[in-house]
């Protein structure tokens, strides 16, 4: 009998629904779509499968593997749950490799046949870092500084993916958009990894905040986001006007700049507050894009 039918079909597909993370779907799928529709000025068959592809597919094997992996680590935080993802039952560890394996195969399937070789090119990096990012032998999470590296890929890489499938002229605006999106990636995977300090030394895992400290990888993320904002006023018009949008970031990570490493579990409420703040920074750029699309219509 496999874990699935031991654990029932209901449970199963439940406990897989929250380990993909639902409130993060959007920042991944929406990279994509806003940058291969703003590309190619239409909505079409790649447009759809694609955004599917990243609103879920991309995300169960994203943090499916990095749950099947972090068991260690899960089982000893007791923020694990809900938003911040399910503890996977040991049963469940074959079925959730094999369900995300399996839910990306036919969209892979389909963008490799409707792109070239330099979308092949991008889609395999997107795809190789979600794999390595949590899975042996890389395993890159426990590798201070690549781990924050590789977490910003997986958001950034989508809007790559999207202009190059789309065929887009590479201009230095466009360049340092993506660069923004990056660094506001690293500065959101150190964050992040401040409040798992206690856990993730007790299962003797790595990252950038065990290694330097809560209080030096607060600080870190806060350079980060602001050299995001800065970095925005490159772009073109209206773009520099997201570099606003930065400051709530600012605003929840400030507090914890000091914060002990004993103590560093009460970035958590922080990390609770940016979930949110995502959701009100995506309308903002949203109106943002719109507005852009109607100056160059």
């Amino acid at each position: 009998m496999t874990g699935a039918e031991q654990i029932g079909l209901g449970r199963t597909i439940r406990t897989l629904f929250v380990s993909s993370r639902p409130i993060s779907w959007v920042n991944t799928a929406f990279p994509f779509a806003a940058a291969y529709l703003l590309a190619t000025r239409e909505i079409d068959v790649v447009l759809i499968v694609g955004t599917i592809f990243f609103l879920i597919p991309y995300n169960l094997a994203m943090y499916g593997i990095n749950d099947v992996f972090d068991y260690e680590s899960d089982m000893r935080n007791p923020r694990k749950g809900g938003a911040h993802g399910a503890v996977l039952d040991r049963r469940l560890h074959p079925v959730t490799l094999w369900a995300a394996g399996l839910a990306c195969l036919p969209f892979v399937v389909f963008l490799v046949s409707v792109g070239g070789p330099l979308s092949w090119l991008v889609l395999a990096f997107s795809l190789f870092f979600v794999v390595f990012y949590s899975a042996p032998p890389l395993r890159l999470k426990e590798v201070p500084f690549a781990d924050s590296m590789t977490s910003s890929i997986h958001f950034f890489s989508p809007a790559v993916y999207g202009l190059v499938l789309a065929g887009v002229s590479w201009t230095p605006g466009l360049v340092a958009i993506i660069v923004a999106f990056a660094l506001w990636g690293i500065a959101s995977h150190a964050f992040g990894a401040v409040q798992d300090v206690s856990a993730d030394r007790e299962a003797g895992i790595s990252s950038i905040a065990t290694a330097r400290g809560a209080a030096w990888t607060v600080r870190f993320a806060l350079v980060c986001y602001g050299l995001s904002g800065l970095t925005m006023l490159a772009s073109e018009w209206p773009g520099p006007l997201a570099a606003l949008l930065v400051i709530p970031y600012l605003a929840a990570v400030w507090p914890y700049r000091s914060v002990s490493d004993a103590a560093s579990n009460e970035a958590t409420r922080g990390w609770r507050a940016f979930l949110w703040i995502n959701q009100l920074a995506g309308f903002g750029v949203t109106l943002l894009l719109v507005w852009w699309w109607l100056l160059t219509a």
